[in-house]
C-alpha cells in the first residue's frame, strides 16, 4: 500500500506540474493574440494616423455589471491599444477596476516590439501596476521568425522581478515543412532563470490543403534530463469551402508511457445565404463524476452557426452539449445557449449577447444579455509637406 500510494503522488504531481506548464503555455499564447491583435489591427504607415474606440456593458442578472471600454491609436509605426473594465460600484456608479495597454512599435521592416501592461486597483482605488510583458520578434531570412518573451512583476519596492522568459526560433526544414523550437524559463531555487519547459513543433503542408503538425512537450527529470511530458497532434483538411480538423492529445504515465487522453473534432462548412456551421466535438478519458476505464467518452459538442445578412447584420448562434454528470452513457444535452447580434449602422455598430443556461429546474433560462455600441472615428490623414530648398 505504502508503495501504491508513493506512486500516486509522484504521478499526481507529475500531472500538476505539466498542467501549469501548460497554463503557462496558454498565458504565453494569449499574450501573443493580443500581440498579434495590436499589430494586425490596422497597418500602419508613415504618414497616417487612425483611431476607435468601443463600449461594451455586461448587464448579467447574476454576476456584477461590469462595462468594457476599448480604445485603438495608430500613428505611423507605433499602434496602441487600450482595455478598460469598470465594474458597479456602491455608489452606483461605473469604477475603473482593472486595466491592460499594449504598445506596439513597428522598429524596422523586420522587427517588432510590443509591450503589454497590466493594472489593477488597490484598496484606495489608486492604479497599480500588476505585471509588464515585454516582446520583440524578428523576422528571419529564409522565411524564419525568432520571438524573446519576458514578463515581470512588481516586488514589494516597486520595482520589475523578471519571472518568465520565453525564447523561440522558427524555420523551415523543407520545402512544405516547418519547424518551431521554444523554451520557457522560469526562476529556480537560486532566483536565476533556468529552463523549465521546452516545445518542438513540427507543421507539413500535404496536397490538397491538408496540413499535419505534431507538438511535442518536454519537461525536465529532475536528473538534468528531458523526459516527454504530452504529444499533440493534429491534421487539418481543407474541401472548397468545408473545412475538418482532428486533434489527438497523449500523455506520459508514471512509467513514461504514452496514452491517449482527448480526441477532438473539428468540422466547418460555408452554406449558401451568407450562412456558416462549425461542430467541435471533444472525446475524453476524463468524464465529471465518473472513474477511468481506458476508453474515451464523449464530454462535449460545441455547435455554431452564423448567418450574415445582406444589409450587413450578423446573427450567432452557439449550443454548448455536455452529459449529464457521473452518467456517462447518457449522451450529450444542451446546457448553455449564446445568442449574439451584430446590427450595424451609419455611425458604428449595436452589439448584444444574450445567455441561457440550464437550471435546477432542467430549464433553459437567461442569466445575461450583454450589450455594446461601436464607434467609428474617421482616419485622420497627416501630409507631411517636403522640406523647402534653401535659397
Amino acid at each position: 500500500m505504502g508503495t501504491i500510494r508513493t506512486g500516486f503522488l509522484r504521478s499526481s504531481a507529475v500531472g500538476v506540474r505539466l498542467l501549469m506548464l501548460l497554463a503557462i503555455s496558454a498565458h504565453i499564447c494569449l499574450c501573443s493574440a493580443i500581440a498579434l491583435s495590436a499589430q494586425t489591427s490596422g497597418s500602419p504607415t508613415d504618414d497616417a494616423s487612425t483611431s476607435r474606440t468601443d463600449t461594451i456593458e455586461s448587464l448579467g442578472g447574476n454576476v456584477n455589471p461590469t462595462r468594457t471600454v476599448e480604445s485603438h491609436t495608430q500613428s505611423g509605426n507605433r499602434t496602441v491599444d487600450n482595455r478598460s473594465i469598470q465594474r458597479l460600484g456602491a455608489s452606483g456608479n461605473f469604477e475603473p477596476y482593472q486595466d491592460i495597454e499594449t504598445e506596439t512599435v513597428k522598429v524596422n521592416a523586420t522587427t517588432v516590439r510590443t509591450t503589454t501592461r497590466a493594472f489593477g486597483r488597490d484598496g484606495d482605488g489608486a492604479k497599480t501596476l500588476v505585471q509588464v510583458t515585454e516582446e520583440e520578434s524578428q523576422a528571419l531570412p529564409g522565411g524564419g521568425s525568432s520571438l524573446v518573451r519576458s514578463t515581470s512583476n512588481p516586488d514589494a519596492n516597486g520595482g520589475l522581478q523578471l519571472v518568465q522568459r520565453q525564447i523561440e526560433e522558427t524555420k523551415k526544414i523543407g520545402k512544405d515543412v516547418e519547424e518551431t523550437r521554444s523554451t520557457v524559463l522560469l526562476p529556480g531555487g537560486n532566483g536565476e532563470l533556468a529552463p523549465a519547459m521546452k516545445v518542438q513543433e513540427r507543421r507539413q503542408q500535404g496536397p490538397n490543403g491538408k496540413i499535419e503538425s505534431q507538438k511535442t512537450t518536454l519537461l525536465p527529470d529532475g536528473n538534468g534530463n528531458w523526459q516527454v511530458g504530452e504529444v499533440k497532434q493534429t491534421t487539418i483538411r481543407q474541401d472548397g469551402k468545408n473545412r475538418s480538423s482532428e486533434e489527438t492529445i497523449s500523455r506520459s504515465d508514471l512509467d513514461g508511457n504514452l496514452g491517449t487522453v482527448s480526441r477532438t473534432l473539428s468540422k466547418e462548412s460555408e452554406g449558401g445565404a451568407g450562412v456558416t456551421q462549425k461542430t467541435v466535438e471533444t472525446y475524453s478519458a476524463d468524464v465529471p463524476g465518473s472513474a477511468r476505464d481506458g476508453s474515451l467518452h464523449p464530454v462535449q459538442r460545441i455547435t455554431t452557426t452564423q448567418r450574415t445578412s445582406s444589409t450587413g447584420g450578423q446573427t450567432t448562434e452557439q449550443h454548448v452539449e455536455q452529459p449529464v454528470p457521473g452518467d456517462s452513457e447518457s449522451g450529450l444535452r444542451v446546457t448553455t445557449v449564446t445568442i449574439d447580434t451584430l446590427s450595424p449602422s451609419s455611425s458604428g455598430a449595436h452589439t448584444t449577447r444574450t445567455t441561457q443556461v440550464r437550471d435546477a429546474n432542467d430549464s433553459l433560462a437567461v442569466v445575461s444579455v450583454d450589450t455594446g455600441d461601436t464607434s467609428k472615428s474617421p482616419a485622420v490623414q497627416v501630409q507631411i509637406a517636403p522640406a523647402q530648398k534653401p535659397k
